[in-house]
């Protein structure tokens, strides 16, 4: 729906640059858009606001390059996943703003704005209104200062006009917001409508929040040292007021992806609701799930990447509505990626990446979507025979467990039934299904079981962990524990667990496992075999007691096995190593998906969808090395969380962290920094050197390298050497040839498998010319029951179709003897086929006979067993069911 409007008619690239240009010449730095995905901010899912990226600046913890700044922003909102579809709302958006980094405050913001939207924009100024918070006084006295009647500034509360933080912590504070009347005819009709009515009539298009506090991830509010000015602009909606456009879909945004959509379906824009709402799902999430691959967002079950899969998926569901049976999200991206990596040149920089991953994810989810569907009508239909207005729990997660599909999807399509969804029932399979996963994989390391009641009782709940700076240290015995009961002594023997007051030995957490070593009192000796941690912090030492008496208060010596932990180091520094260089050499959508450090060798699982090759291989170990080489300094440090995430640290999205965290940083200038609490070497060239293993797929979007350092790499080296050195010596060449002597060796065995194989199919030819004489004639169908020399299956199976060709109606039966085994094949004309001959169940008859087993299709099947002696009892069983079903005819 168009609408008449007096404003400037710009394009978005026009917007765009008009708001920065103009904010440029009051004094604002342009400032590039930041990734969607949150660089260092693991407490937020995507990049959600224009300030986002600046958060170090107002909480002070950062210096910014200018106190103004402007920007235009990437932004993704997961809140109105399922509320796309309508005329109004966006997942992925661009945000226009402007940034006072302690420098003007509301008098300038207001102005600014004002002539922005009145004089760059030309909006009519009886269509704007303004909103301010309750008690906001001064924002209120500025708009009547530039002419704003009183009765068009409205006042309202938190949930309207309070600016909380962008995630669990960080600035916040009041607002003031632009509406602008898209007129009558968009409204509900209601006396009291106005700004924020849920009807749609007045477009929200700028919100100017003044940053006064920042919050902790407690939700403690403190004023900030200088206020701060924070202001976002819709570009979309703000596009739709001044096109005089009634949606976002209208403007030239999104109007060549709506025409791209209704041009591969056949479907017209604007002519029926329900088509309207698909083409428009369609386009909006098409659009996202091309910037999200673009900044590194890979398809999971978890996260961002569920995000991904969530609207992949969605938008994959109405496409089929709209009769696009076939794959279609990855041509669209295309068009994305063509219309906007003029402003986004990561779009076309990340082209491969997008085409590759999107493919891939519908080509997967297509494989179950329609058996998906199905079952979701199928239960939508149970419900409503059973007068039951809800699908059961159970039910839902059995679709989402079997077919992948969302939960949030199947609750959309119920709900466009009436149906709702028993999410009790949902929530309960979900955490069976945890419950069985962590015993199935023993995830629980018990240390909890361990927790001593006097421990609680006297508040003492951690255990001091000297393991940083010593290897060995003077301790007290806390609690013993004896085959998981509390006791006062153990004894030579007794396998314990033992908690001691402090400890140098590394409890197993965050992808390291834990010390060994040993505990000495002056009565006896325990050997520490594993050390795992509480939820309290409660270090505890698992072992057995090998020499005396170990009591309950003992001063003892607590010292871990060095060397072990010096390997162990060596693979944990290895692995942040790897990461840097990951993102390096692959893109930054690498993230890290989990880890294993132990004292042989590293395991690091990251995000990727393309197979590495042989090359990318080489070069990511030659990058390490030369790192390895350099010796740069590994330093640690403790500092606050919101320092770390000011300075890059890499932090792990799912993890939670505390107000002050530990940094590991390699090398001045940095080439890595994460929040860590493991073990690692002083400097690099302590590692030695680094080693690739293996590098392979372990699922879709994931990938797994495992290498080796240090120790384990000479140990590598060594054998590697020793089997090329007997290679050589076997295939009588000096070491260095020995790689191309057995290539051409295996040229030649190559060429002689061809030969060996062209005379076996001769061989077979002929034997099969002698066997066509022996064939049985019962009815007018052919019996062949016979043993016949070895051949290869393949020959084998040839043999048969041959046999089968010449002989016509016919059953067939060969068998052969391998390595003292016999091997069975069976084929059956169509004609017999129909006549309740099945080859399959000859092979099971036969194969059980000889204790073996098979089976296959009625035509043709395959099976093999142990006993070469039964044989023939085999054979005469076939032939008597053959016999028997042949007579029955």
């Amino acid at each position: 729906m168009e609408y008449e409007v007096k404003a400037k008619k710009l394009t978005s690239d026009e917007l765009r640059q008009s708001y920065l240009d103009f904010f440029a010449d009051k004094g604002h730095k342009i400032v590039p858009s930041s990734s969607l995905v949150p660089h260092g901010d693991p407490t937020l899912l995507l990049t959600s606001a224009g300030m986002v990226q600046f958060k170090p600046y107002f909480t002070g913890a950062k210096e910014p390059p200018c106190a103004r700044l402007t920007s235009c922003q990437k932004c993704f909102r997961t809140t109105d996943i399922n509320l796309v579809g309508d005329s109004r709302h966006l997942t992925f958006f661009e945000m226009l703003g402007n940034f006072s980094i302690g420098d003007y405050f509301k008098k300038e913001a207001i102005a600014w704005a004002w002539e922005f939207v009145t004089e760059r924009l030309a909006l009519p100024k009886e269509r704007l209104w303004i909103t301010i918070y309750l008690d906001d006084d001064e924002a209120f006295n500025y708009w009547k200062e530039i002419g704003i009647p009183e009765e068009k500034i409205l006042r309202f509360g938190d949930e309207d006009n309070f600016w909380g933080p962008a995630g669990d912590s960080g600035p916040c504070g009041p607002c003031t917001e632009i509406h602008y009347d898209m007129g009558e005819e968009f409204g509900c009709g209601r006396d009291d409508c106005g700004p924020n009515c849920e009807c749609g009539r007045f477009c929200e298009i700028w919100n100017l929040v003044f940053t006064q506090y920042n919050q902790d991830i407690h939700g403690e509010r403190t004023p900030l040292r200088k206020p701060n000015i924070d202001t976002g602009m819709g570009l979309e909606r703000t596009l739709a007021a001044i096109q005089g456009k009634g949606s976002p879909y209208e403007t030239d945004s999104f109007s060549p992806l709506v025409e791209y959509v209704c041009r591969l379906s056949g479907k017209k824009y604007g002519e029926a609701a329900d088509t309207d709402r698909a083409i428009r799902i369609v386009a909006e999430h098409g659009r996202g799930i091309a910037f999200l691959v673009a900044d590194g967002v890979l398809p999971a079950n978890g996260g961002r990447g569920y995000v991904l899969r969530r609207i992949l998926r969605r938008a994959s569901v109405f496409g089929r509505r709209l009769g696009l049976d076939s794959p279609f999200l990855a041509d669209f991206a295309e068009v994305v990626i063509d219309q906007m990596m003029h402003v986004y040149p990561e779009l076309s920089d990340n082209h491969d990446l997008i085409m590759q991953v999107v493919g891939a994810e519908e080509n997967r989810f297509a494989a179950t979507i329609e058996a998906g569907l199905a079952q979701v009508e199928e239960l939508m239909a149970d419900a409503i025979d059973r007068k039951r207005s809800y699908l059961e729990g159970g039910d839902v997660f059995r679709l989402y467990d079997t077919y992948g599909f969302p939960l949030e999807l199947t609750s959309e399509i119920a709900r466009e039934k009436g149906i709702s969804v028993d999410m009790e029932g949902f929530d309960s399979a979900m955490e069976e299904q945890r419950e069985r996963a962590r015993a199935a994989m023993k995830l629980g390391s018990g240390a909890d079981d361990y927790m001593p009641l006097s421990a609680m009782k006297n508040g003492i709940v951690a255990t001091e962990f000297t393991g940083y700076e010593k290897d060995v240290c003077r301790s007290r015995v806390f609690d013993i524990r004896v085959a998981g009961q509390r006791a006062t002594t153990a004894s030579q023997g007794d396998d314990i667990g033992i908690i001691l007051t402090k400890t140098p030995f590394y409890a197993e957490m965050g992808g390291q496992v834990g010390d060994t070593g040993e505990i000495r009192g002056k009565g006896g000796r325990v050997v520490v075999a594993n050390v795992t941690k509480s939820s309290s912090d409660v270090i505890v030492h698992r072992g057995s007691v090998i020499e005396g008496n170990i009591l309950n208060g003992d001063e003892v010596e607590a010292r871990i096995d060095l060397s072990r932990r010096l390997d162990i180091a060596r693979n944990h520094t290895s692995t942040h190593l790897l990461q840097a260089v990951l993102r390096e050499v692959l893109g930054a959508h690498v993230q890290q998906r989990g880890s294993l450090v132990d004292s042989e060798k590293l395991r690091f699982d990251f995000s990727q969808m393309q197979p590495l090759s042989q090359s990318e291989i080489r070069e990511i170990q030659r990058k390490v090395n030369e790192i390895i080489r350099r010796n740069l300094e590994v330093a640690a440090k403790v500092i606050s969380y919101d320092e770390a995430m000011s300075e890059g640290a890499t932090a792990l999205f799912e993890e939670k962290y505390g107000n002050m965290v530990r940094v590991i940083e390699i090398g001045q200038p940095s080439i890595s920094r994460e929040l860590c609490g493991g073990t690692h070497v002083k400097s690099t060239g302590e590692l030695g050197i680094f080693l690739v293993v293996s590098a392979s797929s372990i699922g879709t979007g994931l990938y797994r390298i495992e290498a080796v350092t240090g120790r384990g790499a000479e140990l590598m080296m060594e054998r590697r050497f020793s089997d090329l050195a007997v290679i050589a010596g076997d295939v009588e060449v000096p070491l260095e040839e020995a790689a191309s002597r057995v290539r051409a060796l295996m040229d030649d065995l190559e060429k002689e498998r061809r030969r060996s194989l062209l005379l076996e199919r001769e061989l077979s030819g002929r034997i099969a010319e002698l066997l066509i004489e022996q064939a049985e004639d019962v009815d007018g169908a052919k019996l062949l029951l016979v043993e016949v020399p070895p051949l290869t299956p393949p020959v084998l199976r040839e043999m048969g179709d041959v046999l089968r060709n010449k002989l016509g109606s016919s059953v067939i039966v060969l068998v052969v003897a391998q390595d003292g085994r016999p091997g069975f094949l069976s084929m059956v004309t169509q004609d017999l086929v129909g006549k309740g001959i099945h080859a399959g169940d000859l092979i099971k008859q036969m194969t059980r006979v000889t204790g073996g087993g098979g089976g296959g299709k009625a035509s043709m099947a395959q099976g093999g067993g142990r006993d070469l002696s039964r044989v023939g009892e085999a054979l005469k069983l076939a032939r008597g069911i053959v016999m028997e079903r042949l007579s029955s005819r």
